[in-house]
């Protein structure tokens, strides 16, 4: 069999920690296929081939763009797969041959305000009605779906319309380059002095962070434990434009954002948190909150049914449009101990149900599945 994977976003992250994890796994795990990993010229030329039976090609379109539609599906017939698996929404819709989607969240059908983007609202209108097309057209053409939670799984099922049967979920897992990132002894000092609380991941609207940082201006000036923010993620106009809230709020005295972090600096980061903090209104998983949670990080979360799902009781969990609440919760999880052995067993032991061999394993059983088909 000859399996295509689309890894043009490889290098982002998010989905290019589930890109480079299943990699990594297929290549231990399958003995007999064929693969050919697509990439853009920069990771073309970083991207080592596992062996002999994994090939690169150049497919050096971007991502959401006209051309991705256009020239794609002309890169993809060329290698005349048995399955291509695309580990995105954005499915090549007028590729003719059997293809698979991993659909991560479905963010884009429900926040329709525009602050994702930088485009004009008419423009953004226009193009939001665009994905939704290729979105729609592409979980219809696929031969199969695969998701991260069955949070997403229902949303895949009720707001498009497919059948359950086309819809398998293949749970994630905490990248080992970031819990095993530490190897010396300076690299384990704290980088930040004190306890501190942490958010980690991009601040699109749906993040919510806005409405947290209000809430967390009020747990500042009535708390008698004030612990400092850490924010850590990517420099993008998203994060400038927090930076200009943090202004008009006066909380760049109490905020610290750290960007393009390397994974021994985060693995630090979680180890030495009082709280990861995640205030999103919606989530495809929440791998941040397991990396944590591995970390010996204690996991104050927003309500919503992914992280009930994914984490169960080991995390605290707030109202996260109630500014009093989100006050309320951080107040009292700044005073509360490291956690235990007990816990932490616990934790072990629920991590046993995440594991990239697990979802590597059912992804070759569904690109087998789909050939026979």
């Amino acid at each position: 069999m000859k399996i295509g994977i689309d890894a043009r976003l490889i290098g982002e992250t998010g989905v290019g920690r589930y890109i480079r994890n299943l990699i990594r796994e297929l290549s231990v795990l399958d003995k007999e296929n064929q693969f050919i990993v697509f990439l853009r010229e920069g990771d073309f030329r970083t991207f080592e081939a596992p062996n002999s039976r994994w090939k690169k090609r150049i497919a050096n379109t971007r991502w959401h763009t006209f051309s991705e539609q256009i020239i794609m599906p002309w890169i993809l017939m060329r290698e005349h797969l048995d399955v291509l698996h695309v580990p995105y929404f954005a499915a090549p819709i007028f590729y003719p041959r059997k293809y698979i989607l991993t659909i991560h969240d479905l963010t884009i059908l429900h926040f329709n305000t525009g602050k994702a983007s930088t485009l004009p609202m008419a423009m953004y209108k226009v193009r939001r009605l665009g994905y939704l097309f290729i979105l729609t057209v592409g979980v219809r053409r696929a031969s199969h779906i695969l998701t991260v939670s069955h949070a997403i799984k229902n949303d895949i099922v009720t707001f498009l319309g497919v059948s359950p049967d086309k819809v398998s979920v293949t749970y994630e897992s905490v990248d080992p380059d970031i819990v095993s990132s530490l190897g010396n002894t300076d690299q384990h000092k704290p980088i930040i002095e004190g306890r501190y609380f942490l958010y980690v991941g991009n601040v699109y609207p749906h993040k919510n962070m806005e409405t947290f940082l209000e809430g967390y201006k009020k747990y500042v000036e009535t708390s008698s434990h004030r612990l400092p923010l850490v924010i850590v993620g990517k420099d993008d106009l998203f994060y400038r434009r927090l930076r200009g809230e943090l202004a008009k709020m006066k909380l760049s005295n109490r905020v610290q954002i750290l960007q393009n972090v390397n994974d021994t600096t985060l693995n630090n980061l979680y180890k030495h948190a009082q709280a990861l903090v995640l205030p999103s209104r919606m989530e495809g998983f929440g791998l941040p909150a397991l990396e944590a949670l591995a970390l010996g990080s204690r996991v104050l979360c927003s309500d919503i049914p992914v992280f009930h799902e994914i984490l169960g009781d080991l995390a605290e969990y707030m109202e996260s449009t109630d500014t009093d609440d989100i006050s309320l919760k951080l107040a009292n999880e700044a005073v509360l101990p490291p956690l235990s052995t007990i816990a932490q067993r616990r934790i072990a032991s629920h991590m046993e149900r995440f594991t990239w061999k697990e979802l590597a394993q059912k992804t070759l059983q569904t690109y087998h599945e789909v050939f026979q088909r």
